[in-house]
């Protein structure tokens, strides 16, 4: 059964992989590097401060880093255990996908998703009852993850279940969050 949902895993990879054109691969390679983001990761934290007192702001902020960087080292730890090898380091896929990138750590599961899920779902919750245009945040992960299938470094389950890792450790964090803050309001 699992080497099914493996095979199945590496055909959609391939699939989708060999939809890119290569007119566009500047693009993605340009969306897929982090450090693209900065404006956007600021941007977020001005929210905070748009919407709370500088204090409750700097509390918000500690507690989205403290979301993502707790994000970011279980993603890591979890791929130093599966060891699956990125699609870019497979021998049999080689001649079968564009390759854009060739990170050499491992891929299950992307920290790319589950850390902008993370961070993007922490925000969605926090921000929400201000204002509901915050759910458009989600263009952001949807468009950075969709980059590692595209660059070549990711299959479509690292990215589904970085997703939902990343979506768990939200919640899991705005409750500690909603708790302990409680004496800003």
């Amino acid at each position: 059964m699992w080497e099914q949902i493996q095979q199945w895993d590496r055909d959609l990879f391939v699939y989708l992989n060999s939809l890119g054109i290569e007119r566009y691969d500047g693009f993605w390679i340009f969306v897929t590097d982090p450090r693209h983001w900065i404006p956007l990761y600021l941007l977020f934290f001005v929210f905070f401060f748009l919407a709370f007192y500088w204090r409750k702001a700097v509390f918000t902020s500690l507690f989205l880093l403290a979301t993502v960087f707790s994000t970011w080292g279980f993603t890591n730890l979890v791929k130093g255990i599966a060891l699956r090898l990125r699609p870019n380091n497979t021998p049999e896929l080689s001649e079968l996908i564009r390759i854009l990138q060739e990170p050499t750590n491992y891929s299950f599961f992307s920290g790319h998703s589950s850390t902008s899920f993370a961070a993007t779902t922490f925000i969605v919750l926090v921000l929400s009852q201000n204002t509901k245009w915050i759910y458009l945040a989600y263009i952001w992960p949807v468009i950075f993850v969709m980059s590692r299938i595209y660059v070549g470094v990711h299959y479509p389950g690292d990215i589904i279940v970085g997703m939902i890792v990343g979506i768990i450790f939200a919640i899991v964090f705005h409750r500690l969050y909603n708790k302990s803050g409680r004496r800003l309001v």
